[in-house]
């Protein structure tokens, strides 16, 4: 296990580092996060996170704690006092520590957190059999772009997926549209090949790997479109799948318990796989 978390401008033992109990992260959950995959050593796509971690930031008002180059710096530094290999960096920046009070209030120093997880490649097996999903009511707020630490919706929804032995499960608003996973970005097949993915608007947070795979698929040649569809529609699909920083692409096999085509992953999702940890390995800085 990584050891050593960086707390506001000193590097610390986990069991050591802590922020104040007036943290409006902890009181509020007003603050934002990123999380960073981190192959042999070096962070995959850092500048696209940064800037999506700079939009969120911006979009709540909280001041950057630094800039991207000393923030690289610390990422890069984490790394190396943690060993780590393989795994994830965890950014999280709120807007700081100041009395409880729903008012936001001026000259507050934001915090920042930035730590690290060691863990070994993801476990192949999810995407050569694939997994299962179930759909859920989206109950989120409505501005899901925003990379918020306010999780609680998500966090129910994915422990309703592991109670009914699924990997994630599929928000559902109130148009019968689904949205997103509430760790992943949803994706299809359409009966043309056609690869489909809801649009980057604020119902959706703009997954990294969303963009990278979507990039990746134009490069392949094939029909991208981001539009919304239906829970009918994804069941009626040729494949689905799913993307996200820690999981990458993983074939979706099943909706609510219906065979998603032949039931086992398709040829585009495999080869979107394929071009994407081709991507993983070649990137980094």
């Amino acid at each position: 296990m990584a050891r050593v978390a960086y707390v506001n401008g000193r590097y610390l033992m986990r069991d050591m580092a802590a922020v104040s109990i007036e943290d409006r992260g902890y009181q509020f959950a007003d603050g934002v996060y990123e999380v960073i995959w981190v192959q042999q050593g070096r962070p995959v796509d850092l500048g696209r996170h940064l800037d999506r971690l700079d939009d969120s930031l911006q979009s709540l008002g909280i001041s950057r704690p630094m800039s991207h180059a000393a923030l690289k710096v610390v990422v890069g530094e984490v790394i190396r006092r943690n060993l780590l290999r393989n795994g994830h960096v965890y950014i999280q920046s709120t807007r700081g520590v100041s009395r409880r009070d729903h008012l936001i209030p001026e000259g507050t120093l934001p915090s920042l957190v930035v730590m690290a997880s060691r863990e070994s490649q993801r476990d192949a097996h999810i995407q050569e059999q694939g997994v299962a999903v179930i759909t859920i009511p989206d109950i989120r707020w409505k501005r899901c772009d925003i990379k918020s630490i306010a999780l609680l919706p998500n966090i129910i929804g994915k422990q309703k997926a592991s109670q009914g032995n699924a990997f994630d499960a599929w928000q559902v608003n109130g148009h019968d549209i689904i949205t997103e996973g509430t760790t992943t970005n949803a994706w299809i097949i359409g009966a043309k090949g056609e690869v489909i993915t809801h649009p980057a608007n604020h119902s959706i947070l703009s997954g990294i790997t969303r963009q990278v795979v979507m990039e990746l698929a134009m490069e392949e040649g094939l029909s991208v479109y981001e539009r919304p569809f239906t829970v009918a529609e994804a069941r009626r699909a040729k494949e689905a799948f799913i993307t996200s920083t820690t999981n990458y692409v993983v074939p979706v096999v099943s909706i609510d318990g219906h065979k998603v085509g032949a039931g086992r992953p398709g040829p585009v999702t495999k080869s979107l796989l394929k071009r994407y940890l081709a991507h993983m390995a070649r990137d980094g800085e």
